[in-house]
Protein backbone atom coordinates (compact mmCIF):
# COMPACT_ATOMS: atom_id res chain seq x y z
CA UNK A 1 0.00 0.00 0.00
CA UNK A 2 1.17 3.59 -0.48
CA UNK A 3 3.32 5.09 2.31
CA UNK A 4 1.67 8.52 2.09
CA UNK A 5 -1.90 9.30 1.15
CA UNK A 6 -3.48 12.76 1.12
CA UNK A 7 -7.06 12.03 2.00
CA UNK A 8 -10.08 13.89 0.70
CA UNK A 9 -13.64 13.85 2.09
CA UNK A 10 -14.90 11.21 -0.31
CA UNK A 11 -16.43 7.96 0.91
CA UNK A 12 -13.78 5.70 -0.60
CA UNK A 13 -10.94 7.78 0.77
CA UNK A 14 -12.44 7.93 4.24
CA UNK A 15 -12.99 4.16 4.22
CA UNK A 16 -9.35 3.64 3.23
CA UNK A 17 -8.26 5.83 6.12
CA UNK A 18 -10.50 4.03 8.59
CA UNK A 19 -9.07 0.67 7.53
CA UNK A 20 -5.56 2.03 7.80
CA UNK A 21 -6.25 3.02 11.40
CA UNK A 22 -7.88 -0.21 12.50
CA UNK A 23 -6.67 -2.93 10.18
CA UNK A 24 -3.34 -4.45 9.32
CA UNK A 25 -0.34 -2.12 9.32
CA UNK A 26 2.10 -1.92 6.46
CA UNK A 27 4.74 -3.63 8.54
CA UNK A 28 2.64 -6.64 9.50
CA UNK A 29 0.35 -5.90 12.46
CA UNK A 30 -1.19 -3.36 14.77
CA UNK A 31 -0.49 -3.58 18.49
CA UNK A 32 -1.47 -0.02 19.44
CA UNK A 33 -4.71 1.94 19.42
CA UNK A 34 -5.47 5.49 18.26
CA UNK A 35 -4.89 8.28 20.76
CA UNK A 36 -7.83 10.36 21.87
CA UNK A 37 -8.99 13.31 19.79
CA UNK A 38 -9.46 15.47 22.90
CA UNK A 39 -8.58 15.54 26.59
CA UNK A 40 -12.17 16.07 27.77
CA UNK A 41 -11.66 19.62 28.94
CA UNK A 42 -14.97 20.63 30.54
CA UNK A 43 -15.24 23.76 28.38
CA UNK A 44 -13.27 22.90 25.25
CA UNK A 45 -13.68 19.11 24.89
CA UNK A 46 -12.08 18.99 21.43
CA UNK A 47 -8.91 20.76 22.59
CA UNK A 48 -5.76 18.72 23.04
CA UNK A 49 -5.21 15.08 22.22
CA UNK A 50 -4.55 11.83 24.06
CA UNK A 51 -1.79 9.26 23.79
CA UNK A 52 1.29 11.48 23.87
CA UNK A 53 2.96 14.49 25.43
CA UNK A 54 4.94 17.02 23.42
CA UNK A 55 8.48 17.84 24.54
CA UNK A 56 9.46 20.37 21.88
CA UNK A 57 8.08 22.33 18.93
CA UNK A 58 10.39 23.56 16.17
CA UNK A 59 8.29 25.86 13.98
CA UNK A 60 9.61 27.34 10.75
CA UNK A 61 7.24 29.95 9.36
CA UNK A 62 7.32 32.17 6.28
CA UNK A 63 4.73 34.93 6.03
CA UNK A 64 3.95 37.51 3.36
CA UNK A 65 1.55 40.20 4.61
CA UNK A 66 0.60 41.30 1.10
CA UNK A 67 -0.95 37.93 0.28
CA UNK A 68 -1.64 36.84 3.90
CA UNK A 69 -0.04 33.51 2.98
CA UNK A 70 1.72 31.45 5.62
CA UNK A 71 4.01 28.53 4.81
CA UNK A 72 5.05 26.42 7.76
CA UNK A 73 6.95 23.37 8.87
CA UNK A 74 6.29 22.03 12.36
CA UNK A 75 8.70 19.46 13.79
CA UNK A 76 7.06 18.07 16.91
CA UNK A 77 9.07 15.92 19.29
CA UNK A 78 6.76 13.94 21.56
CA UNK A 79 6.64 10.94 23.87
CA UNK A 80 3.97 8.27 23.51
CA UNK A 81 2.04 7.60 26.72
CA UNK A 82 0.43 4.46 25.29
CA UNK A 83 0.95 2.06 22.41
CA UNK A 84 -0.22 4.18 19.46
CA UNK A 85 -1.47 3.13 16.05
CA UNK A 86 -2.52 6.73 15.30
CA UNK A 87 -2.65 10.12 16.99
CA UNK A 88 -4.26 13.51 16.47
CA UNK A 89 -2.94 17.05 16.22
CA UNK A 90 -5.09 20.19 16.48
CA UNK A 91 -5.02 22.31 13.31
CA UNK A 92 -7.80 24.63 12.18
CA UNK A 93 -7.76 25.45 8.47
CA UNK A 94 -4.56 25.57 6.38
CA UNK A 95 -3.58 22.93 3.85
CA UNK A 96 -1.46 20.02 4.98
CA UNK A 97 1.11 19.20 2.30
CA UNK A 98 2.81 16.22 3.95
CA UNK A 99 3.32 14.42 7.24
CA UNK A 100 6.22 12.20 8.29
CA UNK A 101 6.82 10.34 11.53
CA UNK A 102 10.42 9.44 12.30
CA UNK A 103 11.34 10.39 8.75
CA UNK A 104 8.85 8.03 7.08
CA UNK A 105 5.77 9.16 5.17
CA UNK A 106 2.57 8.83 7.20
CA UNK A 107 -1.10 8.59 6.32
CA UNK A 108 -3.11 11.59 7.46
CA UNK A 109 -6.70 12.78 7.40
CA UNK A 110 -8.64 15.92 8.31
CA UNK A 111 -11.93 16.28 10.18
CA UNK A 112 -12.69 19.69 11.62
CA UNK A 113 -9.80 20.79 13.81
CA UNK A 114 -8.39 17.26 13.97
CA UNK A 115 -5.38 16.23 11.90
CA UNK A 116 -5.20 12.46 12.39
CA UNK A 117 -1.84 10.86 11.68
CA UNK A 118 -1.22 7.15 11.07
CA UNK A 119 2.53 6.50 11.31
CA UNK A 120 4.11 3.80 9.15
CA UNK A 121 5.12 1.91 12.27
CA UNK A 122 3.12 1.75 15.49
CA UNK A 123 4.60 3.67 18.41
CA UNK A 124 5.39 2.03 21.74
CA UNK A 125 4.45 3.52 25.09
CA UNK A 126 7.38 5.56 26.35
CA UNK A 127 8.85 6.00 22.88
CA UNK A 128 10.02 9.44 21.82
CA UNK A 129 9.10 10.22 18.23
CA UNK A 130 9.36 13.12 15.83
CA UNK A 131 6.53 14.25 13.56
CA UNK A 132 7.07 16.73 10.73
CA UNK A 133 4.06 18.52 9.25
CA UNK A 134 4.43 20.77 6.21
CA UNK A 135 1.50 23.09 5.65
CA UNK A 136 0.47 26.32 3.94
CA UNK A 137 -2.40 28.68 3.27
CA UNK A 138 -4.12 31.73 4.73
CA UNK A 139 -4.51 31.30 8.51
CA UNK A 140 -7.89 31.83 10.10
CA UNK A 141 -9.00 34.35 12.66
CA UNK A 142 -11.14 32.42 15.13
CA UNK A 143 -14.05 33.72 17.21
CA UNK A 144 -14.13 32.65 20.85
CA UNK A 145 -17.37 31.64 22.57
CA UNK A 146 -17.30 35.08 24.23
CA UNK A 147 -17.07 36.83 20.85
CA UNK A 148 -13.41 37.90 21.02
CA UNK A 149 -10.97 37.19 18.19
CA UNK A 150 -7.91 34.95 18.38
CA UNK A 151 -5.73 32.79 16.19
CA UNK A 152 -4.12 34.73 13.33
CA UNK A 153 -5.07 38.42 13.36
CA UNK A 154 -3.98 40.37 10.25
CA UNK A 155 -2.76 43.92 10.92
CA UNK A 156 -2.08 46.84 8.59
CA UNK A 157 1.53 45.79 8.08
CA UNK A 158 1.69 42.19 9.31
CA UNK A 159 -0.12 39.88 11.69
CA UNK A 160 -0.49 38.92 15.31
CA UNK A 161 -0.73 35.31 16.47
CA UNK A 162 -2.61 34.91 19.77
CA UNK A 163 -3.79 31.67 21.26
CA UNK A 164 -6.04 31.88 24.33
CA UNK A 165 -7.85 29.57 24.64
CA UNK A 166 -7.40 27.57 21.40
CA UNK A 167 -6.25 30.05 18.76
CA UNK A 168 -2.74 28.68 18.29
CA UNK A 169 -4.17 25.84 16.20
CA UNK A 170 -4.90 28.45 13.51
CA UNK A 171 -1.18 28.84 12.74
CA UNK A 172 0.56 25.62 13.74
CA UNK A 173 -0.41 21.99 14.44
CA UNK A 174 0.02 20.76 17.97
CA UNK A 175 -1.45 19.43 21.18
CA UNK A 176 -3.34 22.60 21.98
CA UNK A 177 -4.39 22.25 25.58
CA UNK A 178 -2.74 23.94 28.60
CA UNK A 179 -2.07 20.58 30.25
CA UNK A 180 0.66 19.80 27.67
CA UNK A 181 3.59 22.21 27.87
CA UNK A 182 6.76 22.14 25.76
CA UNK A 183 9.85 24.10 24.83
CA UNK A 184 9.90 25.99 21.54
CA UNK A 185 12.06 27.17 18.67
CA UNK A 186 10.13 29.57 16.44
CA UNK A 187 11.81 30.73 13.24
CA UNK A 188 9.93 33.33 11.19
CA UNK A 189 10.85 34.77 7.78
CA UNK A 190 9.21 38.01 6.62
CA UNK A 191 9.85 40.68 3.97
CA UNK A 192 12.94 42.78 4.71
CA UNK A 193 12.09 45.82 6.81
CA UNK A 194 9.55 44.01 8.97
CA UNK A 195 10.22 42.41 12.34
CA UNK A 196 8.95 39.10 13.68
CA UNK A 197 8.81 39.04 17.48
CA UNK A 198 8.05 35.92 19.48
CA UNK A 199 8.61 34.30 22.87
CA UNK A 200 11.89 33.61 24.59
CA UNK A 201 15.29 34.83 23.45
CA UNK A 202 16.23 36.07 19.99
CA UNK A 203 19.12 33.78 19.06
CA UNK A 204 19.59 34.70 15.41
CA UNK A 205 18.66 37.17 12.69
CA UNK A 206 19.74 37.22 9.04
CA UNK A 207 18.64 38.84 5.79
CA UNK A 208 18.95 37.19 2.37
CA UNK A 209 17.23 37.90 -0.91
CA UNK A 210 14.99 40.62 0.44
CA UNK A 211 13.64 38.59 3.37
CA UNK A 212 14.69 38.53 7.02
CA UNK A 213 14.63 35.49 9.28
CA UNK A 214 14.29 35.71 13.07
CA UNK A 215 14.96 32.73 15.34
CA UNK A 216 13.44 32.71 18.84
CA UNK A 217 14.16 30.08 21.50
CA UNK A 218 12.01 29.36 24.57
CA UNK A 219 13.92 27.15 26.98
CA UNK A 220 11.27 26.85 29.68
CA UNK A 221 8.06 24.85 29.11
CA UNK A 222 5.23 26.84 27.58
CA UNK A 223 1.55 26.10 27.03
CA UNK A 224 0.58 26.56 23.40
CA UNK A 225 -1.97 29.29 24.17
CA UNK A 226 0.94 31.45 25.37
CA UNK A 227 2.90 31.22 22.11
CA UNK A 228 2.88 34.33 19.96
CA UNK A 229 4.24 35.81 16.76
CA UNK A 230 3.98 39.57 16.12
CA UNK A 231 4.87 40.61 12.58
CA UNK A 232 5.11 44.21 11.45
CA UNK A 233 7.03 47.42 11.98
CA UNK A 234 8.26 47.60 15.56
CA UNK A 235 10.77 49.70 17.43
CA UNK A 236 12.95 47.16 19.24
CA UNK A 237 14.71 48.06 22.48
CA UNK A 238 16.98 45.82 24.52
CA UNK A 239 18.04 46.26 28.10
CA UNK A 240 18.44 44.50 31.42
CA UNK A 241 16.23 44.29 34.43
CA UNK A 242 16.89 43.14 37.98
CA UNK A 243 19.99 40.92 38.42
CA UNK A 244 20.80 41.30 34.71
CA UNK A 245 17.53 39.82 33.41
CA UNK A 246 17.53 40.34 29.62
CA UNK A 247 14.60 42.47 28.46
CA UNK A 248 13.33 43.11 24.94
CA UNK A 249 10.45 45.41 24.09
CA UNK A 250 8.79 45.69 20.69
CA UNK A 251 6.61 48.75 20.17
CA UNK A 252 4.49 49.76 17.21
CA UNK A 253 5.98 53.12 16.11
CA UNK A 254 2.59 54.84 16.40
CA UNK A 255 2.52 53.83 20.08
CA UNK A 256 6.09 54.84 20.95
CA UNK A 257 5.32 58.28 22.39
CA UNK A 258 2.30 57.24 24.42
CA UNK A 259 4.01 54.13 25.79
CA UNK A 260 7.25 55.82 26.90
CA UNK A 261 6.10 56.45 30.48
CA UNK A 262 4.80 52.94 31.16
CA UNK A 263 7.86 51.35 29.55
CA UNK A 264 10.09 53.45 31.82
CA UNK A 265 8.34 51.81 34.79
CA UNK A 266 8.88 48.31 33.45
CA UNK A 267 12.11 47.44 35.35
CA UNK A 268 10.58 48.71 38.60
CA UNK A 269 7.42 46.65 38.03
CA UNK A 270 9.54 43.55 37.45
CA UNK A 271 11.51 44.22 40.64
CA UNK A 272 8.35 44.78 42.69
CA UNK A 273 6.83 41.55 41.38
CA UNK A 274 10.03 39.63 42.11
CA UNK A 275 10.02 41.02 45.65
CA UNK A 276 6.39 39.93 46.01
CA UNK A 277 6.21 36.65 44.05
CA UNK A 278 9.79 35.40 43.87
CA UNK A 279 12.44 35.36 41.13
CA UNK A 280 11.19 35.94 37.58
CA UNK A 281 10.54 32.42 36.28
CA UNK A 282 11.88 32.82 32.73
CA UNK A 283 15.17 33.59 31.02
CA UNK A 284 14.01 36.87 29.47
CA UNK A 285 11.29 39.47 29.86
CA UNK A 286 9.69 42.25 27.87
CA UNK A 287 6.50 43.42 26.21
CA UNK A 288 4.95 43.63 22.76
CA UNK A 289 2.91 46.78 22.21
CA UNK A 290 1.09 46.19 18.94
CA UNK A 291 -1.06 48.57 16.94
CA UNK A 292 -4.05 50.16 18.63
CA UNK A 293 -7.02 47.75 18.70
CA UNK A 294 -5.03 45.01 16.94
CA UNK A 295 -6.58 42.39 19.21
CA UNK A 296 -9.01 44.09 21.56
CA UNK A 297 -7.39 42.60 24.69
CA UNK A 298 -4.04 42.15 26.42
CA UNK A 299 -2.62 38.65 26.75
CA UNK A 300 0.07 37.17 28.99
CA UNK A 301 2.12 35.65 26.17
CA UNK A 302 5.11 33.98 27.80
CA UNK A 303 8.19 36.12 28.48
CA UNK A 304 6.66 39.24 26.92
CA UNK A 305 2.94 40.03 27.26
CA UNK A 306 1.14 41.48 24.26
CA UNK A 307 -0.93 44.67 24.39
CA UNK A 308 -3.24 46.20 21.72
CA UNK A 309 -1.90 49.74 22.00
CA UNK A 310 -0.40 51.49 25.00
CA UNK A 311 -1.44 49.85 28.30
CA UNK A 312 -1.86 51.52 31.66
CA UNK A 313 0.37 50.55 34.56
CA UNK A 314 -2.23 48.32 36.21
CA UNK A 315 -2.65 46.24 33.07
CA UNK A 316 1.13 45.75 32.80
CA UNK A 317 1.23 44.67 36.45
CA UNK A 318 -1.59 42.21 35.77
CA UNK A 319 -0.08 40.62 32.65
CA UNK A 320 3.40 40.40 34.15
CA UNK A 321 1.98 38.71 37.27
CA UNK A 322 0.74 35.99 34.94
CA UNK A 323 4.34 35.02 34.26
CA UNK A 324 4.22 33.39 37.70
CA UNK A 325 0.50 32.60 37.85
CA UNK A 326 -0.62 31.05 34.56
CA UNK A 327 2.59 30.89 32.54
CA UNK A 328 4.97 29.15 34.94
CA UNK A 329 2.17 27.48 36.93
CA UNK A 330 -0.42 26.67 34.28
CA UNK A 331 -3.98 25.42 34.84
CA UNK A 332 -4.71 21.77 34.15
CA UNK A 333 -7.95 22.73 32.42
CA UNK A 334 -9.83 25.86 31.42
CA UNK A 335 -12.07 25.39 34.45
CA UNK A 336 -9.12 26.53 36.60
CA UNK A 337 -8.77 29.99 35.00
CA UNK A 338 -9.28 31.71 38.34
CA UNK A 339 -5.84 30.43 39.37
CA UNK A 340 -4.51 32.67 36.60
CA UNK A 341 -6.83 35.64 36.78
CA UNK A 342 -7.54 35.77 40.50
CA UNK A 343 -3.82 35.97 41.30
CA UNK A 344 -3.10 38.52 38.55
CA UNK A 345 -6.03 40.68 39.67
CA UNK A 346 -4.87 40.51 43.28
CA UNK A 347 -1.41 41.60 42.08
CA UNK A 348 -3.06 44.80 40.86
CA UNK A 349 -4.65 45.28 44.28
CA UNK A 350 -1.29 44.84 45.96
CA UNK A 351 0.39 47.25 43.54
CA UNK A 352 -2.20 49.90 44.43
CA UNK A 353 -1.71 49.13 48.12
CA UNK A 354 2.05 49.68 47.81
CA UNK A 355 1.89 52.71 45.51
CA UNK A 356 -0.41 55.19 47.18
CA UNK A 357 -3.76 53.76 46.09
CA UNK A 358 -6.53 51.97 47.94
CA UNK A 359 -5.46 49.02 50.03
CA UNK A 360 -6.68 45.53 49.23
CA UNK A 361 -9.18 45.54 52.09
CA UNK A 362 -10.90 48.66 50.74
CA UNK A 363 -10.99 47.26 47.22
CA UNK A 364 -12.49 44.04 48.59
CA UNK A 365 -15.09 45.89 50.64
CA UNK A 366 -16.06 48.18 47.78
CA UNK A 367 -16.59 45.20 45.49
CA UNK A 368 -18.66 43.38 48.10
CA UNK A 369 -20.84 46.42 48.77
CA UNK A 370 -21.02 47.53 45.14
CA UNK A 371 -23.92 47.17 42.75
CA UNK A 372 -22.11 45.00 40.18
CA UNK A 373 -24.04 41.76 40.53
CA UNK A 374 -22.02 40.12 37.73
CA UNK A 375 -19.31 39.30 40.29
CA UNK A 376 -21.72 36.80 41.89
CA UNK A 377 -22.97 35.23 38.65
CA UNK A 378 -21.16 31.94 39.32
CA UNK A 379 -18.40 30.59 41.57
CA UNK A 380 -14.80 31.28 40.45
CA UNK A 381 -14.00 27.57 40.37
CA UNK A 382 -17.10 26.69 38.29
CA UNK A 383 -17.58 29.07 35.35
CA UNK A 384 -21.02 28.72 33.81
CA UNK A 385 -19.70 27.89 30.32
CA UNK A 386 -16.94 28.38 27.77
CA UNK A 387 -18.18 31.90 26.99
CA UNK A 388 -17.69 32.93 30.62
CA UNK A 389 -14.25 31.68 31.65
CA UNK A 390 -12.96 35.28 31.48
CA UNK A 391 -15.86 37.00 33.22
CA UNK A 392 -15.80 39.02 36.43
CA UNK A 393 -16.23 36.09 38.89
CA UNK A 394 -12.96 34.58 37.64
CA UNK A 395 -11.10 37.86 38.06
CA UNK A 396 -12.56 39.93 40.89
CA UNK A 397 -14.19 37.16 42.92
CA UNK A 398 -11.09 35.04 42.35
CA UNK A 399 -9.04 37.83 43.91
CA UNK A 400 -11.56 38.02 46.75
CA UNK A 401 -10.89 34.34 47.52
CA UNK A 402 -7.21 35.19 47.93
CA UNK A 403 -8.05 38.12 50.18
CA UNK A 404 -10.16 35.86 52.40
CA UNK A 405 -7.14 33.57 52.72
CA UNK A 406 -5.01 36.59 53.64
CA UNK A 407 -7.51 37.57 56.31
CA UNK A 408 -7.46 34.03 57.68
CA UNK A 409 -3.71 33.43 57.89
CA UNK A 410 -2.30 36.96 58.26
CA UNK A 411 0.04 38.99 56.08
CA UNK A 412 3.32 37.24 56.87
CA UNK A 413 2.01 33.79 56.04
CA UNK A 414 0.02 35.06 53.04
CA UNK A 415 2.96 36.74 51.35
CA UNK A 416 5.01 33.61 51.95
CA UNK A 417 2.22 31.67 50.21
CA UNK A 418 2.37 34.03 47.20
CA UNK A 419 6.01 33.02 46.75
CA UNK A 420 5.84 29.33 47.65
CA UNK A 421 2.90 28.37 45.39
CA UNK A 422 4.65 29.33 42.11
CA UNK A 423 8.01 28.11 43.37
CA UNK A 424 6.75 24.66 44.34
CA UNK A 425 4.79 24.24 41.07
CA UNK A 426 7.33 25.93 38.80
CA UNK A 427 6.85 25.02 35.10
CA UNK A 428 4.05 22.60 35.98
CA UNK A 429 0.27 22.42 35.92
CA UNK A 430 -2.19 22.68 38.77
CA UNK A 431 -5.93 22.73 39.34
CA UNK A 432 -8.17 24.13 42.03
CA UNK A 433 -8.04 20.93 44.09
CA UNK A 434 -4.23 21.12 44.05
CA UNK A 435 -4.37 24.68 45.34
CA UNK A 436 -6.84 24.08 48.14
CA UNK A 437 -4.94 20.97 49.26
CA UNK A 438 -1.69 22.96 49.17
CA UNK A 439 -3.11 25.72 51.35
CA UNK A 440 -4.58 23.25 53.83
CA UNK A 441 -1.29 21.35 54.09
CA UNK A 442 0.72 24.52 54.71
CA UNK A 443 -1.69 25.76 57.37
CA UNK A 444 -3.07 22.63 59.07
CA UNK A 445 -4.21 24.59 62.13
CA UNK A 446 -6.61 26.71 60.08
CA UNK A 447 -10.09 25.80 58.84
CA UNK A 448 -10.67 26.95 55.25
CA UNK A 449 -13.99 25.15 54.80
CA UNK A 450 -16.03 28.34 54.82
CA UNK A 451 -13.79 30.07 52.26
CA UNK A 452 -13.96 27.15 49.86
CA UNK A 453 -17.69 26.63 50.38
CA UNK A 454 -18.86 30.25 50.26
CA UNK A 455 -16.27 32.09 48.16
CA UNK A 456 -14.67 29.55 45.84
CA UNK A 457 -17.46 27.08 45.06
CA UNK A 458 -20.60 28.71 46.42
CA UNK A 459 -23.39 30.16 44.29
CA UNK A 460 -24.43 33.75 44.81
CA UNK A 461 -23.10 36.44 47.10
CA UNK A 462 -21.71 35.12 50.40
CA UNK A 463 -23.64 36.30 53.43
CA UNK A 464 -20.64 37.65 55.29
CA UNK A 465 -17.83 39.74 53.84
Amino acid sequence: MPRSVRLVPAAAALLTFSLALTGTACDGGVHGTPGGSGVRDPYFPKAGNGGYHVDHYALTLDYTPGTHRLTGTAVITARATQDLSAFDLDLDGLHVDSVTVEGRDALFGRAGQELTVRPHDDLNAGETFRTTVRYSGVPHTLTDPDGSKEGWLPTADGALGLGEPVGSMAWYPGNHHPSDKATYDITVTVPQGLQAVSNGVLTGQATHGGRTTFHWHTAQPMASYLATVAIGHFTIARGTGPHGLPMLTAVDPAQAKDSADVLAQFPDIIKWEEDTFGPFPFSSAGVIIAAQDSSGYALETQNRPTFPGTPDTGTVVHELAHQWYGDSVTPKSWQDMWLNEGFATYAQWLWQEDHGGDNAQKIFTDLYNGDDDSIWAYPPAKPSGAAHISDSPVYERGAMVLHKIRQKIGDKAFFALLRSWPADHRYGNADTADFTAYVEKRFPDQDFTGIWKDWLYGNGKPAQP
